[in-house]
């Protein structure tokens, strides 16, 4: 993924280069005699490329509790992780098999609050070949992300 990101960069970085720029005067148009082309001119752009990488004056907010989303990894690192979005608070894994068990499981981990609470965490999980996952399996997965995250933030000593 870095490697992506790196290659867009630079592609984006190398394309401002001639973007946007008109170098040429409006006289320089139709010097042939051909006068069916008038020159348009280009507004001056304020920003640049590497200005969306910082941040602006407004202040971006995390919606999410920081210990249900690392209790979260924690307890599913069994399952490979297959996209993050701490912005949305959505975590979606791959298909794997929980130590000692013999199903394969994913899961689609919903943070939704930044409050430690039950109603901040929803939990979705489904079976490799398609049959239902209990519902007791699914809270039972509820209950061990919420206790570890309990038990994270008591180590930091905010209780």
């Amino acid at each position: 993924m870095k490697v992506s990101i790196s290659i867009l960069a630079l592609m984006a970085v190398s394309a401002c280069g001639s973007f946007g720029q008109n170098n040429q005067s409006p006289d320089d148009y139709g010097q042939s005699g051909d006068t069916t082309y008038a020159a348009i001119p280009v507004p001056e752009r304020e920003t640049k490329i590497w200005e969306i990488f910082t941040p602006s004056n407004e202040e971006i907010e995390l919606k999410v509790n920081k210990y249900i989303w690392t209790a979260s990894l924690e307890v599913l690192d069994f399952l490979p992780v297959e996209s993050v979005d701490p912005f949305s608070g959505i975590i979606t894994t791959g298909y794997g098999r929980p130590p000692g068990g013999g199903q394969s499981y994913r899961a689609t981990i919903f943070v939704r609050d930044p409050a430690l609470d039950a109603r901040s965490l929803h939990v979705a999980m489904q079976r490799r070949n398609g049959a239902a996952v209990p519902a007791s399996t699914v809270r039972a997965v509820e209950d061990a992300i919420l206790t570890r995250a309990r038990q994270l933030r008591i180590r930091d000593g905010r209780l």
